[in-house]
């Protein structure tokens, strides 16, 4: 992969709705209401865009990945995750960061600001968002 897509694939999260890309997203109160509209939209999104067969098939992979999101929302309201995936031998790897404000910061009313990462499972490297779009050299 390459350009946007290798940016897409390396740090981003897909919107249900939007069928866009985002490197952050933000954990909101959900109501359980929410939740069933998302299974719903995003069962019809894999009928309507993966072609399964229909939404009573497409139902309960849309169950197990709005389940799996859940998992990433136990931080407080308003943080922020970031992802970063690797793919190597054939599996796909993932870590999830949570980006938590500095304390006295008001909320993320700011294009940029600085956080403090709070989790000690990211990549074994250093990750520069601005290197995440820069292709690959050339061999």
């Amino acid at each position: 992969m390459t350009g946007k897509d290798r940016s897409a694939f390396r740090s981003g999260f897909l919107g249900v709705r939007s069928w866009g890309w985002s490197t952050l997203v933000q954990i909101v109160h959900a109501s359980e209401e929410d939740r069933r509209n998302l299974v719903e939209l995003l069962a019809q999104q894999l009928v309507d865009r993966f072609g399964a067969p229909d939404l009573a098939a497409a139902r309960p992979a849309a169950e197990e990945e709005v389940a799996f999101v859940e998992t990433l929302c136990m931080h407080p309201i308003a943080s922020l995750v970031a992802v970063h995936r690797t793919a190597e031998d054939g599996e796909m790897r993932e870590a999830f960061r949570r980006l938590q404000l500095r304390e006295g910061q008001g909320g993320h009313s700011k294009a940029f600001s600085f956080m403090e990462v709070e989790d000690d499972s990211g990549p074994e490297h250093d990750l520069s968002l601005a290197d995440l779009t820069l292709e690959p050299p050339r061999r």
